[in-house]
């Protein structure tokens, strides 16, 4: 059987285990999503998996093309990749005290 098209795949229908608010971040296992709506638990919505957000991150430094991993415990990214997502990579040079950085989804 030949392939057919469904989606881009830039955005998701996600079934949310629990409740999610527009621009929480979703933990997919084996990478990060952005919820692109407000999603009520077991209700069904939009995450986007592609583009650059800007999200919350743990102290330290982080560098243009680091790569960066989601802390579901501190709900946060991170430079550890131990037990954490794989998110993305900086985009942006983030010092060790700014409260966020800017990450491309791996998509």
């Amino acid at each position: 059987m030949a392939a057919i098209f469904y989606q881009s795949g830039d955005v998701i229908d996600y079934t949310a285990a629990e409740a999610l608010a527009f621009g929480d971040v979703v933990d997919l296992t084996t990478r990060i999503g952005v919820a692109g709506a407000d999603i009520p638990e077991g209700g069904t919505g939009p995450v986007h998996l592609t583009g650059v957000y800007q999200i919350l991150k743990a102290t330290g430094e982080v560098t243009v093309g680091q790569a960066l991993y989601w802390d579901k415990e501190a709900r946060n990214l991170t430079t550890t990749a131990d037990s954490n997502t794989p998110a993305g990579w900086a985009v942006a040079p983030a010092e060790n005290e700014a409260p966020d950085v800017l990450v491309k989804l791996l998509g």
